[in-house]
């Protein structure tokens, strides 16, 4: 295998009165179990609120091999992997992930000036 980063890709809706409930939540199941899951190489959440009272939560996780990513997923690596709450507060559950060879990028620095 060579040294191809790999972003998997998870979206859904959640109702915008569950955001910081649903952010917690996924920080004990789901960001931990990719960040303990070895060749994981780091895990965020992200939310967007939308106009309707929903919004929207996105995981993103990269990965130093399909092998480290199946070991985390299961031998359907394009699968989503759902944990016994999630039901209480996915208004959609996307039966697929997405995943991305990562080609290019610069360092997220915080803090830095365009």
């Amino acid at each position: 295998m060579d040294n191809t980063v790999i972003l998997r890709r998870w979206s859904a809706r959640i109702r915008t009165t569950d955001e910081a409930d649903y952010v917690a939540y996924i920080a004990g199941t789901g960001l931990d179990d990719y960040r303990a899951t070895p060749g994981n190489l780091g895990a965020q959440m992200l939310v967007r609120t939308l106009d309707n009272g929903e919004s929207e939560v996105t995981t993103l996780s990269w990965w130093e091999s399909i092998e480290a990513i199946a070991a985390f997923a299961g031998e359907d690596i394009d699968r989503a992997r759902y944990y016994p709450e999630d039901d209480r507060f996915l208004i959609t559950r996307p039966d697929h992930v997405e995943h991305h060879r990562v080609v290019g990028g610069a360092e997220i620095r915080p803090g830095a000036s365009a």
